[in-house]
């Protein structure tokens, strides 16, 4: 998924994933080439999914 796709899928703008990203906090990209990169749609919703069993503990 692109990153647009993950902000969409978050409610998270890009720069704060990007945010997220830099600092270790969000599932890492794959590099599809020179400038484009991409998540693994499983990764980013397991990371989802981490958030909302955090907030229950």
């Amino acid at each position: 998924m692109s990153l647009n796709d993950a902000a969409r899928l978050t409610s998270l703008s890009r720069s704060m994933l990007n945010r997220y990203r830099s600092e270790g906090r969000f599932p890492k990209a794959v590099p599809l080439g020179d400038k484009r990169i991409a998540f693994v749609a499983s990764e980013v919703r397991a990371w989802i999914d981490q958030r909302i069993a955090a907030r229950a503990a």
